[in-house]
């Protein structure tokens, strides 16, 4: 009996010591992501101008590509390197054997890792509207009216290599993390509402600025002269000359607006 109170005991303990850390574990590894503030405002319904549509669909690597793609000691995710590996075509043939071959195909940029997004909720001031109540009696109703045409604009902060293809990396991960409709360029236009009150007291006068929010990612992006190695039956990609550049994006949040009301007592 003793034995068996003994391993009973072993039991528990490894219940509750091992729980926790299982449980602490699990907690750490999910992502947490940061919510819109409720002064943020979708406005897609009521904006004037018609944002387009960014293709962001995932490129499913073909059969021969996912065997090329798992040889690589270094990370690819570049769907245009993907694309143009999806397009390739090597047969084995049984007179392979002893054969060696290697093309270059050239310096690519090859993966994001991103190790900071942040949001700006007033990235670029895009409109004002105001009313002077200093001689009114009663309170004065006043909401958001786009005055005019806004174009918010993002980019990297520094020119690199084949940029279009960074910067879909650096959207794609950013839209990721997020969840957020983001794009490098998108519009606010003329004549655009949103009915949401804001009440101007009397002897005031009423400020309601709207901001376009963006998102700020930081992270690295690794190139490398990439070979496709053909030996016997076996393929495989080999990367060489393996650099690391830092860089950083602004990109902006599509068809929102974040506002900021001030009533200011005029003397």
């Amino acid at each position: 009996m003793n034995w068996i109170r003994l391993l009973l005991c072993i039991f528990i303990a490894f219940i509750y010591t091992g729980s926790p850390q299982s449980v602490f574990a699990e907690k750490k590894g999910k992502a947490t992501e940061e919510k819109m503030p409720a002064s943020v405002k979708n406005i897609a319904r009521e904006n004037t101008y018609l944002n387009e549509e960014d293709d962001l669909s995932e490129l499913q690597p073909s059969e021969l590509t996912k065997e090329l793609l798992s040889t690589s000691q270094t990370k690819i995710t570049n769907p245009s390197l993907v694309r143009m590996l999806n397009e390739s075509a090597i047969k084995k043939s049984p007179f392979a054997f002893g054969t060696r071959m290697s093309v270059f195909l050239g310096e690519w940029p090859l993966a994001y890792h991103s190790k900071e997004t942040n949001a700006n909720w007033e990235y670029q001031k895009i409109n004002t509207n105001f009313y002077d109540n200093r001689a009114g009696k009663i309170n004065y109703q006043i909401h958001y009216v786009q005055e005019t045409h806004k174009v918010i604009k993002g980019g990297l902060s520094a020119k690199l290599p084949k940029t279009e293809e960074v910067q879909q990396m650096i959207l794609k991960e950013a839209i990721t993390k997020t969840g957020w409709p983001l794009a490098y360029t998108t519009a606010v236009g003329a004549g655009t509402k949103q009915n949401e009150v804001y009440n101007v007291p009397p002897k005031t006068a009423g400020y309601l600025y709207g901001f376009a929010p963006a998102v700020h990612e930081r992270g690295v992006i690794t190139y490398g002269e990439v070979y496709l190695v053909v030996s016997g039956w076996k393929r495989a990609i080999v990367v060489k000359n393996v650099s690391s550049k830092p860089i950083s994006a602004w990109i902006p949040v599509k068809n929102h607006v974040s506002f900021s009301y001030k009533s200011v007592r005029q003397p």
